[in-house]
């Protein structure tokens, strides 16, 4: 059996076991539904053996309700609530315009809708320095591994940063930029066709396990196409935006010439299928990162650990899926937090991963790594250079 086909097992095997969990996620799931609405109905039900009870007393006693009417009738008619000194808000009381204002600018940036301001520096350039540091073997076996520090625009620390990979499933932070540069309305809906499944099962790609004839939000296959780095969710954002997988991939290497990395880059779908014509470079994704980052909807997508998509006739407690990067890199020591990542693997480039981090004292990094032999050794590889070289 030659490597290729030990990595098709293994792959298999995890498919399966990935399958058996969710199985058990949703039986469990189903159970705590049934005890959570049995719960709620014992609740309901002494409310309105309660309600009853004191209806039947006060029927009995109608001299008490009719003493307690002159006293409600009292509070509604002053100006100040019993006990409590404040002043009851009449029309008249209202905020002002000028009040309303000052409100909204002291609102969150959340709240008022205004864009998040990212504390690093602008652009989709980053230069090496004399103090650049060669990535050693400690730190990551990976054949391709690459730090920038975002605060100066600065490579800390390299090891075949410029030459061609092919970026796997890496390729989905670009699907995810370009989808959200293109979609307004969130909670639009979009049906799985039998050509997304046939192009996923076809493939042998990962699956966010959305089935044909289903219907699911765009933010369902948003977070479909990071999380599990769904094949079948990224090709449905493919055809809602651009009604095909052609026309979306111009629109994919149209924004790689706006971050100015044509010259290196060019991706021929948007999964992440090898072919010879799909490539960049570990610094061309680390770039496209930066930008996705910088987006408010591909950040909080790409740092979601755990999300469940709606429900639908098809799956009526939703799917949950998972980021396994963020959630097993999470308790890693990495002075700091790993806030975004994306994985990838495909033969011909190995295990990979892009990562977004934030340090102990604030300083902001991008870390991509490419070729190396299993997922585990990504993360540690990730974990390495993050405690080496980072403040």
């Amino acid at each position: 059996m030659n490597d290729y086909d030990i990595e098709e097992t293994q792959r298999r095997v995890r498919r399966e076991r990935r399958r058996q969990e969710l199985h058990r996620r949703q039986r469990r799931k189903a159970r705590q539904r049934k005890i959570l609405v049995l719960s709620c109905a014992g609740i309901c039900m002494i409310l309105l053996l309660a309600a009853g009870f004191r209806l039947i007393m006060g029927k009995a006693d109608p001299e008490e309700n009719t003493a307690k009417l002159p006293r409600s009738r009292e509070y509604s008619e002053k100006e100040t609530l019993p006990d409590t000194g404040t002043e009851a808000m009449t029309e008249q009381d209202e905020p002002l315009e000028e009040d309303r204002a000052e409100e909204e600018e002291s609102k969150p940036d959340s709240e008022s809708g205004k864009e998040t301001e990212l504390p690093f520096a602008g652009g989709y350039t980053a230069e090496a320095t004399e103090n650049t540091a060669e990535v050693d073997e400690e730190s990551a076996l990976s054949a391709h591994a690459l730090l920038i520090d975002l605060d100066n625009s600065t490579i800390v620390a390299q090891r075949g940063v410029y030459d061609r990979i092919n970026p796997a499933s890496m390729t989905k932070i670009l699907t995810l930029l370009v989808a959200a540069e293109h979609i307004t309305d969130l909670e639009d809906t979009f049906t799985i066709t039998r050509s997304i499944t046939d192009y996923s099962y076809r493939n042998d790609c990962s699956a966010a396990g959305f089935d044909e004839g289903e219907t699911v939000t765009v933010k369902d296959l948003m977070y479909g196409t990071i999380l599990p780095s769904g094949a079948d969710a990224a090709a449905g954002l493919a055809y809602y935006v651009s009604d095909s997988l052609e026309g979306f991939t111009e629109l994919m290497n149209e924004k790689i010439s706006e971050l100015g990395l044509s010259d290196t880059a060019h991706f021929t779908n948007c999964v992440g299928l090898y072919d010879e014509n799909h490539y960049c470079t570990i610094y061309d994704m680390a770039i496209m990162l930066k930008a996705a980052v910088e987006n408010d909807l591909c950040r909080e997508v790409l740092s979601a650990h755990i999300y469940t998509t709606s429900s639908t006739e098809q799956h009526p407690e939703g799917i949950e899926l998972s980021n396994w990067f963020l959630r097993r890199i999470e308790d890693k020591e990495t002075n700091g937090e790993v806030v975004c990542a994306k994985t990838g693997f495909v033969a011909q480039s190995g295990n990979c991963a892009a990562s977004y981090a934030v340090s102990g004292n604030g300083k902001h990094y991008i870390c991509v790594t490419a070729d190396t032999y299993s997922s585990w050794r990504c993360i540690y590889d990730h974990v390495g250079i993050y405690q080496k070289y980072t403040e």
